[in-house]
């Protein structure tokens, strides 16, 4: 073992962790239980709600939750009830959308109007502007229960209608990490000036949060997870974790310790292939190390921004071509680990279904849940947060290899980089646009802000 998987364990090993009880953990596996057990634990919770997510859509899905909601207030209003989601994400319409067309917010205030203000929604603002920064934290807490997931609330990711979006969905009952979890925005958001409510009759602007927004992202690069926990190498236990920034960001500094401290394998899910660059240097040197890696990766079709070709094109359906000629610059230059079997890449297709699934297995030990993306702009701009399972003793390997074989059903193994669609045979649309960017070398801006 080298001094670097040495280094690393003892990193991972010396968290503060939040001991687990193995019956208090259960997966849920499909797009429609993760809706169902949603309500149900709106239905059955006593004293808090803390919901937090990129958004809650003006849709049935996300009218039903919210209705759960209210309705789970009227009937104890005693309850504490907060959604927490992106204050600039919830002023706009969907992408392509007339911007004169109705917002989340002003739903969210509309339904007030008629229910009531007994359940807040609050907007966090990361940046000035959304593109440089978003409210990224996942986790919905009930009582003493987290339900963990990337997933966002609206039609397609709770399996409303046809089709659905697939995350990772896990259930935790801990006390000590619902708190911790819900102690954290207190703390750093709801009790702070930099944050808006979204369903009053008035909404602030960012102009007069901005001072207060300073001191709070100024807190929020070194801020952490606080709890009881323990260090310890013997037992299931769990550690929440929260990054913001390229520098001084724990969780970001985790997730290397991971790849550096893998010694047989290492499993990675992201929809959107686009590694920040110390990422590619952890996979070089674990696969240099012999050390098997398995990506699994939507294929384009199966990403959020596709755009099918009987319907009208947009730009921004370029990215979907853009992380796909990605994956095949790096299968191209890692073709020989592919041969050997140290390499494995797998892309994510059921029909026109899309992925959206995002952590790491590592050793059959540390399986890590959040909604990072593996991206530059996870990496350096938007808020994030993890929790860290360390499974010493492999007591909840079944539900994570019941996971994984359920995810690797609907994927294909690619064996050689030319099985990958070049860009020669891209729409010409998309052709033009992808040869423009790199002529002018603006692929490298766009990679670094999505």
């Amino acid at each position: 073992m080298s001094s670097r998987v040495i280094q690393s364990l003892l990193f991972l090993n010396n968290l503060k962790k939040i001991p687990l009880a193995v019956e208090d953990i259960d997966c849920l596996f499909t797009t429609k239980s993760f809706k169902s057990e949603l309500l149900k634990q709106i239905s059955a919770a006593k004293k808090r709600i803390y919901l937090a997510a990129l958004y809650l859509e003006d849709d049935q899905a996300g009218e039903e939750v919210l209705s759960a909601l209210y309705q789970a207030k009227k009937n104890n209003p005693s309850l504490d009830i907060v959604v927490c989601v992106d204050f600039h994400r919830a002023q706009r319409g969907l992408i392509g959308v007339d911007k004169s067309a109705s917002t989340n917010a002003t739903w969210y205030q509309q339904v007030a109007k008629i229910e009531g203000l007994g359940v807040k929604i609050i907007g966090i603002p990361v940046k000035r502007k959304e593109l440089f920064g978003v409210q990224h934290l996942k986790g919905f807490i009930f009582d003493d229960q987290v339900l963990y997931s990337g997933a966002s609330l609206n039609n397609i990711y709770l399996h409303q209608q046809d089709k659905y979006r697939l995350d990772r969905y896990w259930l935790i009952k801990n006390q000590e990490l619902a708190d911790s979890l819900v102690r954290f925005l207190q703390d750093q958001f709801l009790n702070t000036n930099a944050v808006a409510s979204l369903n009053t009759e008035s909404i602030a602007d960012f102009q007069s949060l901005k001072l207060a927004h300073k001191t709070l992202i100024h807190d929020l690069r070194t801020a952490s997870y606080q709890y009881q926990g323990q260090v310890s190498q013997d037992q299931l236990t769990v550690t929440p974790l929260f990054g913001l920034g390229a520098r001084k960001n724990q969780l970001n500094k985790t997730i290397r310790q991971i790849f550096q401290s893998t010694e047989q394998e290492l499993i990675l899910f992201t929809p959107y292939f686009n590694l920040p660059s110390a990422i590619v240097r952890d996979i070089n040197a674990l696969l240099t190390r012999g050390v098997q890696l398995t990506i699994i990766v939507g294929d384009k079709t199966a990403n959020d921004f596709y755009i099918p070709a009987d319907k009208p094109f947009k730009t921004i359906g370029t990215l979907p071509y853009l992380y796909e000629s990605n994956i095949k610059k790096f299968a191209t230059k890692n073709q020989p680990s592919i041969d050997k079997g140290l390499l494995k890449i797998h892309l994510w297709k059921d029909k026109s279904n899309s992925f959206h699934l995002k952590g790491l297995y590592s050793d059959n030990r540390f399986a890590m849940l959040t909604g990072h993306n593996l991206n530059p702009r996870a990496w350096r701009l938007d808020l994030e947060n993890a929790l860290l399972i360390d499974d010493p003793k492999q007591e909840i390997k079944g539900l994570l290899d019941k996971e994984l074989s359920g995810i690797l059903a609907n994927t294909r193994k690619i064996k050689h980089f030319n099985e990958i669609e070049d860009i020669a045979n891209y729409p010409e649309n998309v052709k033009k646009i992808l040869i423009r960017m790199r002529r002018f070398k603006a692929d490298r801006l766009v990679k670094g802000l999505l």
